[in-house]
């Protein structure tokens, strides 16, 4: 990429270019702090302060970027959940069948979690419970949001193929992506609540997007008659 000259008009003096450079230097720094101590340690037992010392900056600085530690998460576990997001849609652009096209959405998310599932609980509670202010949570709803759509545009292929189309399937193909959202969010869950143990989370939630998948599938056709 090409940089930007330093001194481009009267607003952007060379001062300013730098002060800006070392701003996004900090706040790079402090986001990588978060997520490496976050990782090593879970959110819970990392404090602000350990943030700031892994960053080289001061405490008073982290809350010129975050307002909190919670906000930091969401910030941080965005980004995992974009990256994850990217992965699955990439493996279920080649799954030709719609049970495992759905499946590899999912998975990906699932398999992400898989490294700090604690921090995942804490994340998921800060989308649910977090501030309706907060532009990070809103930028999570909304990743959460583009994957249940990409759920919902998997059966809807799903459908056509099998020569059911129409605005009642795409109604039905959301409901069916919020169901196995819902069942993955419950699974990512699973090791604070302590649901099924001894289940393998992989086989289970294979097992939940094969059902719904598959009665979407054959319930196409009453549901064209119903609406």
């Amino acid at each position: 990429m090409v940089g930007l000259p330093e001194y481009t008009d009267a607003k952007r003096t060379p001062f300013r270019g730098r002060r800006e450079r070392s701003m996004q230097d900090k706040q790079l720094r402090i986001f990588a702090a978060a997520a490496a101590l976050f990782a090593e340690r879970g959110f819970d037992a990392v404090g602000t302060q350990e943030i700031a010392e892994r960053a080289d900056v001061a405490v008073g600085t982290v809350f010129r970027y975050a307002s909190s530690k919670a906000e930091l998460l969401l910030m941080v576990y965005n980004g995992e959940l974009r990256d994850a997001i990217n992965t699955g849609v990439r493996a279920a652009a080649v799954a030709a069948d719609p049970v495992e096209s759905v499946n590899a959405l999912v998975q990906a998310v699932l398999e992400s979690s898989a490294c700090n599932p604690a921090t995942v609980v804490a994340y998921q509670r800060e989308l649910l419970f977090g501030s309706a202010t907060d532009e990070h949570r809103t930028a999570g709803l909304a990743l959460v949001g583009e994957l249940e759509d990409a759920i919902a545009s998997r059966l809807a292929t799903a459908a056509r193929s099998a020569g059911v189309d129409g605005e009642p399937v795409l109604r039905e193909g959301q409901r069916a992506a919020r169901t196995v959202f819902a069942a993955l969010s419950l699974l990512l869950a699973g090791p604070s609540t302590g649901a099924h143990p001894g289940a393998d989370p992989v086989e289970e939630l294979r097992g939940q997007v094969t059902q719904i998948v598959r009665g979407f599938l054959a319930t196409l056709p009453s549901t064209i008659e119903t609406y």
